[in-house]
């Protein structure tokens, strides 16, 4: 039976989640990054201690199953020094129990039952309280972790299956997978295909399922749909001992207004901006935190810090970073307040990213954090000691936006848009970057992958696989969401599973295939990888073949190996069509997307081709290369001829 008493202030007990003056400091100095081990529930052997942030709450009490969810039973007391937490003990509250805090707030008559901000784990959505839990489990992922600084490095080859927790497969009936249950499927599959990494749309807890968990409520818990914080431990464990790292997407641009989430938690705009021009996002119809408040920022800092701790995460990639850094984002006319010096730059964010940054790289050097940016800010990946954002990655949305509209063109046409497969390029090295071709681009009316090619039902495949072949052989980390891999047909449906019937068909198999073969390809050829962000790796053949849609450049290693690659947009085969060599030798063909294994028609080059020392476009020795319809191929310059 719990205690009916008042609780006992947490200050006075021995336990290790109480909190300290120092805490406290560093609380409202907004450098906390390590608040989910002192506000929150925590656990003691006989009760539980509660912690929570309501300054400007009259009174703040525990309502839960152990107390008949009655409001007086259970009321914390305020700390003196004005931090504005509340905190107390409750006996006998075990792990499992449900809560929530009841706050009453000093100002107007507001009252709401409020979940826990810190809350380790939720009940599964509709409900909507927070449990206590306990999150010791026993990792087996030691290899792992002391090996991943040269699996996550920016010199080394990221290959990442972006999926949706809930709609990759299912079981009859369209019940979700369980973390479990993803554990015995998903490690052997993605390692089959080659992929280094998996990584998870938020997999935060979410009340909206159609949210696909980018309107997190709960910041320090795994959501309850498909099992608890040690299911998905176990998940991320059984990934890592398959030798896939683990990329967890994370939220810190904006939150819903549900009444038990962060929204107005202590009958004041505590997490929020008041202004709504400042605080609300007309886009998405959710809350954007204050970035000015310290302690907001140390609550955002803890929650990305947590997964990395607790849940052996091994990046975070940063959602809608665009959102945060500018002030007009979304916004109309003069709907926007300016900042201090007249402008539309996020201060307040840009300082919070940047320090957020400096601490993860500081205590984790060996993950990565991934920026979701959109715009042209300049070095979003360089460090912030040189005045960047301090981000390891950034997507490189220009090259899916200009590669997805040169691809769903007609290829008569695609003569007169050559650039946009050859814009890329010039600015490919200003940051480092990843190549996404994500859940964005297959959801409302965008249509999949697949479907956006142009063509007959062969050409499309044929256009797809050219597509992923240019993909992966351009220089970048690569991502691609899931069902790309053997061309889903359809839109992606958060509420259905991926058409795994498709694969008894060769096309959508032999699709799979290339993809596998792309990224052992990818792996096993450091042309592609080690010299990712210089120039030094990469150099133009010819892109002036505007008149038959051709391009061709050549990778290079940093132990001079190099590989030439040629894409052929149109259906038409261009025997012997000649390109300079980077030097005598024999060019061995390593991958062709035409190829019968793939689906395709199998024009190729018998194995590889010999140069000649012929003279073409401003080098001593050429190639007469056959190029097939539609298709990627790529020559590897033989080791033993490199000092020719």
């Amino acid at each position: 039976m719990a205690d009916t008493a008042v609780p006992r202030p947490v200050r006075e007990l021995a336990t290790g989640a109480a909190l300290t003056d120092h805490d406290i400091y560093l609380f409202r100095e907004g450098t906390h990054t390590r608040l989910y081990e002192k506000l929150g529930a925590h656990c003691a052997a006989d009760g539980t201690a509660f912690a929570v942030w309501a300054p400007n709450a009259e009174a703040v009490s525990v309502i839960g199953d152990f107390n008949g969810w009655e409001r007086s039973r259970h009321v914390l007391v305020p700390r003196p020094d004005g931090s504005g937490v509340w905190e107390g003990f409750i006996a006998g509250v075990a792990p499992g129990a449900r809560y929530k805090y009841h706050v009453a707030s000093r100002y107007r008559d507001y009252r709401a039952d409020k979940g826990d901000p810190f809350a380790f784990a939720w009940e599964s959505p509709p409900q909507t309280a927070s449990r206590v839990w306990d999150l010791d489990y026993a990792w087996g992922d030691g290899k792992w972790m002391a090996g991943r600084a040269a699996c996550n490095a920016l010199t080394a080859p990221l290959s990442i299956y972006e999926m949706h927790l809930g709609s990759w497969r299912r079981r009859e009936g369209s019940v979700f997978l369980t973390y479990r249950e993803l554990a015995q499927e998903l490690p052997a599959y993605v390692a089959d295909l080659g992929f280094t990494h998996v990584e998870f749309l938020p997999p935060t807890e979410h009340p909206f399922y159609g949210s696909w968990g980018y309107q997190t409520t709960g910041y320090f818990a795994p959501t309850a749909r498909y099992g608890t914080p040690q299911d998905f431990m176990f998940l991320v464990d059984q990934l890592h001992r398959n030798g896939i790292g683990v990329i967890l997407d994370w939220v810190p641009s904006h939150f819903p207004g549900d009444e038990h989430g962060l929204a107005y938690f202590d009958g004041t705009h505590l997490y929020e901006h008041a202004d709504p021009r400042q605080g609300y996002h007309p886009d998405w119809s959710s809350y954007i935190f204050n970035y000015g408040r310290s302690e907001v920022r140390a609550v955002l800092a803890s929650s990305a810090r947590f997964w990395l701790d607790k849940y052996h995460v091994d990046s975070l990639r940063v959602d809608a970073v665009a959102s945060m850094l500018y002030l007009d984002y979304g916004r109309q006319g003069g709907d926007w307040v300016p900042n201090r010096y007249g402008g539309r730059e996020n201060l307040e964010a840009i300082e919070f990213l940047r320090h957020l940054n400096e601490s993860i790289y500081r205590d984790y050097p060996d993950v990565q954090t991934i920026a979701e940016e959109s715009t042209a800010w300049p070095m979003v990946s360089r460090p912030a000691y040189v005045g960047g954002l301090g981000f390891g990655l950034k997507w490189n949305m220009g090259w899916m936006n200009d590669t997805l509209a040169y691809m769903a063109r007609d290829p008569f046409y695609r003569r007169h848009h050559q650039n946009e497969i050859t814009f890329s390029i010039w600015y490919a090295f200003s940051e480092n970057f990843v190549l996404p071709l994500s859940h964005d681009e297959v959801v409302y009316g965008k249509r999949s992958l697949l479907s956006k090619m142009p063509g007959d039902d062969w050409q499309r495949f044929a256009n797809l696989r050219l597509l992923l072949g240019y993909m992966w052989l351009h220089p970048g980390k690569k991502l691609l969401f899931m069902g790309g891999e053997f061309g889903q047909w359809r839109e992606w449906n958060h509420d259905a599973s991926l058409d795994w019937g498709l694969l008894q068909s060769p096309l959508h198999d032999g699709l799979r295939r290339l993809v596998q073969h792309l990224n052992y390809l990818y792996k096993s050829e450091p042309a592609l990888w080690d010299l990712d962000d210089a120039y030094e790796g990469f150099e133009w053949i010819d892109f002036h073949d505007a008149e038959n849609s051709v391009v061709a450049w050549m990778r290079r290693s940093r132990e001079d190996e190099i590989i030439v690659f040629i894409v052929n947009a149109t259906p038409v085969v261009h025997y012997g069509y000649h390109i300079g060599a980077p030097g005598a030798g024999f060019y061995r063909e390593i991958i062709n997307t035409d190829g019968e294994t793939y689906g395709g028609s199998n024009v190729g080059n018998l194995g590889g081709i010999t140069a000649t020392d012929e003279p073409w476009q401003g080098r001593g020795h050429s190639l007469r290369v056959n190029l097939p319809p539609l298709a990627t191929v790529a020559l590897k310059k033989e080791k033993e001829s490199l000092a020719s």
